[in-house]
């Protein structure tokens, strides 16, 4: 083996293991020995994307491309960090009708359309996702992660009955699989089978608390930091709901939580504490004090980058307390908890 393809070999052996920093070593090790490799550059793009750079990554991706311009692989990639976290909608969908003119194999073609499906959404063009999707290829797919991926993007365009069998093929071939049991446990609660969903919410949880964070995760008080940043730079008129509120920063939702009808990967939860006989809370004391639970893993997962997290967060903040305290009826009993019932 010629030394650039032993750096490229152990680069993808690195990144597939989530070492970004590793694989940008070995890929930069590669790019000083061929820079004009669209192999080089492709993994110097999937790197970058690891460690959170996904401008940095595009343009890596792109440069594969230039080099190359069948490069399906980098095509893919490239599309996939359009859709997130970039959220260029348009472009990835110019990408990815690009990437079906080399697709060959029934798998490269299922890829280009499910990330299509994916942009598709991404633009609230759920008839025309639907219409992508059905031009899938029949299965069998050789890896569950197809059998997951068409599961997921039938539930995403509604049809959740198309949904579960696929799933449930991706959940018996990768028992290890957290996306899959999470989406399994979607499609088993819209179908009214709740201890089912709960018990495949549980597992999802489960292997979710497994996964070492993203190399660019920030720390627990880096992070604590970004949600009170947030929360201060909300709206007025929300500000004023949790301005004194406690906040909890924790990884994941806790089990017990998850038992109570509360999904898995919500990114954070606003209640109210019970009733308290502290006298210095004057009025408030009958109501209970509000808290706020906010989820690092999960907004991690949600932002998919550094850069946009804060954004991430003071989104899921407008739309939780808009939810609780504009557009709930006051008079409703559920009013003010902040939960995200299952059902």
């Amino acid at each position: 083996m010629d030394q650039l393809s032993a750096h490229l070999d152990r680069g993808w052996d690195l990144a597939q293991k989530g070492d970004a920093p590793g694989a940008g070593a070995c890929a930069r090790r590669a790019f000083e020995l061929d820079p004009q490799s669209p192999e080089v550059h492709n993994l110097l793009g999937f790197s970058a994307a690891l460690a959170g750079e996904s401008e940095e990554a595009l343009e890596h991706y792109k440069q594969a491309i230039a080099l190359d311009e069948t490069y399906l692989e980098a095509m893919l990639n490239a599309a996939e960090v359009l859709v997130h976290p970039l959220h260029d909608y348009d472009e990835a969908v110019t990408m990815c009708n690009d990437a079906l003119d080399y697709a060959e194999t029934k798998e490269e073609i299922l890829d280009c359309i499910l990330l299509k499906v994916d942009a598709l959404l991404g633009q609230n063009k759920t008839a025309d996702a639907a219409r992508a999707l059905a031009m899938a290829p029949e299965g069998p797919y050789e890896s569950a992660t197809h059998s997951f991926l068409l599961g997921r993007a039938y539930y995403e365009v509604g049809e959740p009955k198309k949904a579960t069998p696929l799933l449930e093929e991706a959940v018996r071939s990768d028992s290890e699989h957290a996306d899959a049991h999470y989406y399994l446990g979607l499609v088993r609660d819209e179908a009214g089978d709740v201890r089912a969903a709960t018990e495949a919410f549980l597992k999802a949880r489960g292997l979710d608390a497994l996964h070492a964070p993203p190399a660019w995760a920030p720390t627990a008080e880096t992070f604590g930091q970004a949600v009170r940043t947030a929360i201060t730079s909300l709206d007025a008129l929300l500000a004023r709901y949790v301005r004194q509120a406690d906040v909890y920063v924790v990884d994941l939702p806790g089990p017990e939580v998850v038992v109570d009808g509360v999904d898995p990967r919500t990114l954070l939860i606003v209640d109210q504490a019970p009733p308290t006989d502290d006298a210095s809370m004057g009025e408030r004391a009958d109501l209970g004090r509000l808290r706020v639970f906010v989820y690092q893993r999960n907004v991690e997962r949600a932002a998919g980058s550094l850069e946009a997290m804060e954004q991430e967060l003071t989104a899921a903040l407008e739309r939780e307390l808009t939810a609780i305290f504009l557009e709930r009826d006051p008079g409703d009993p559920a009013h003010g908890e902040g939960k995200h019932h299952l059902n």
